[in-house]
């Protein structure tokens, strides 16, 4: 029997056990899917926005595999340090397959980013989807202005958040603290600001759209700043993306404010010079930027203040290094070609990636499907030299004996029981455990 690890049970990973599985060239395989959490999806549980719930049934794809009687859950797992470094995980298995994303945002590099005030995207996201690692109190909410930095999805999710009224969210399974704070919240307006110009922007047309149906908030867009793009007066030859978001963006900046409580702001052509403010942030000093003729921009040397007392950086995500693998300081990925995992340019017997951690952060989440396949036929490809080498023939033992205390599909079981207990007492549907001690508290309760 061919053991596997596959570390992440994110999308990717998922994926990979599932190739793993409906192959046939290696009739026997076994995989055990670890994570460092007692929950299983990974950014599918702590990075879709909640009100999402079409992609959120992602989780049930998901299930079918780590249901299937040759995958295995094993959460609360800690790979990386002692005493689960890689070495130590390939006398466990056959193979591991790396699958742990990239868990950190890239940085603005700019004065006062480090401001009270000033977070990224990511905590935002990690504290209303009840990830356990953020602080549960982390957001008051108080700030009358918000400015979010980047024009991708997730900036126009955390918008999309602080715009929309709390009993909206109600019916979702934002925890419990978090929905009173967006209940509170002062925000009136929600900036969000793009270096570049609407036919370049990150986000796709659905989630441009959805802004326009907040029933709260109106959506604001500048004409002036729209005209500034090459591309706005005739989108013709623009992907079809593009094109829409243009038409979409042309639509809204000839409509009238209906004066609803709060204002999603689209600015276009700004780029992040400085966070001002003395022990918190007041505002976001931007430069105006233009076209440069080369398909990027450059600053013109006029500045604008955006008044701002929480401020969101959401340009992208970086891998981490993970202690005991090869890291590309440069790409944020570890060196790898088709997913064998390269030690000084050589490929080392039992080491693949799959996922962001692969590739870079790149594609929506059905791009991981095919970045999984890619590697475990490389995987398969191996698979007698890998079967060859002796293992533990009973890795869940090991990991005991090594301290480890898997949270096992049972555990997970319970906890979303717990959740939808949760949610009950509450008058809510399922309601998220947003703590290490009450996800682990419900994992091991007595039946």
């Amino acid at each position: 029997m061919l053991r596997v690890a596959v570390v992440g049970s994110g999308p990717s990973g998922v994926y990979a056990a599932q190739a793993l599985v409906q192959q046939e060239s290696v009739p026997e395989v076994s995989v055990h899917v670890l994570d460092r959490l007692p929950c299983p999806y990974g950014l599918v549980r702590y990075g879709v926005a909640p009100d999402h719930e079409k992609i959120k049934s992602l989780q049930n794809t998901l299930r079918a595999v780590l249901e299937h009687p040759r995958v295995s859950f094993l959460g609360n797992v800690h790979v990386g340090p002692p005493p689960l470094v890689p070495q130590r995980l390939l006398g466990l298995y056959h193979a591991v397959v790396y699958c742990v994303g990239a868990a950190t945002d890239r940085r603005l590099g700019v004065p006062g980013e480090e401001l009270p005030g000033s977070y990224s995207a990511t905590e935002f996201v990690s504290w209303y989807s009840a990830h356990p690692d953020a602080p549960g109190d982390a957001f008051a909410l108080g700030a009358r202005s918000a400015v979010v930095i980047g024009v991708g999805n997730v900036a126009l999710d955390v918008a999309r958040i602080l715009a929309r009224g709390a009993e909206e969210l109600r019916p979702t399974d934002v925890p419990h603290l978090a929905l009173g704070a967006l209940a509170d919240s002062r925000v009136a307006d929600v900036h969000v600001v793009g270096r570049r110009g609407p036919s370049q922007a990150k986000f796709t047309t659905k989630e441009l759209r959805e802004l326009g149906s907040l029933t709260g908030a109106d959506v604001l867009v500048r004409p002036e700043e729209l005209a500034l793009d090459p591309a706005y007066g005739d989108p013709s030859e623009l992907p079809a993306a593009g094109r829409r978001n243009v038409e979409v963006l042309r639509d809204w900046s000839r409509r009238a404010p209906m004066g609803r409580p709060r204002r999603v702001r689209l600015r276009f052509f700004l780029r992040p010079a400085a966070l001002l403010g003395e022990g918190a942030v007041r505002a976001v000093r931007f430069e105006r930027t233009a076209p440069d003729g080369r398909g990027g921009v450059a600053g013109t040397g006029v500045f604008e203040d955006i008044e701002a007392q929480l401020v969101l950086r959401s340009v992208g995500y970086r891998g981490v290094p993970l202690p005991g693998l090869p890291f590309d300081e440069g790409r944020g990925t570890v060196p790898n070609a088709a997913g064998r995992v390269l030690r000084g340019g050589v490929p080392a017997p039992g080491e693949y990636v799959a996922g962001w951690i692969k590739r870079g952060p790149t594609g929506v989440i059905g791009t991981n499907r095919p970045c999984a396949k890619e590697t475990v036929a490389s995987l398969l490809a191996d698979a007698d030299a890998l079967a060859a080498r002796p293992v533990a023939e009973d890795p869940r033992a090991a990991l005991r004996a090594a301290g480890v205390e898997p949270v096992e599909w049972t555990g997970w079981l319970r906890i979303e029981a717990a959740e939808a207990t949760l949610g009950e007492a509450l008058g809510r549907t399922k309601v998220k455990i947003p703590d290490w001690t009450g996800l682990l508290g419900a994992a091991r309760a007595e039946d």
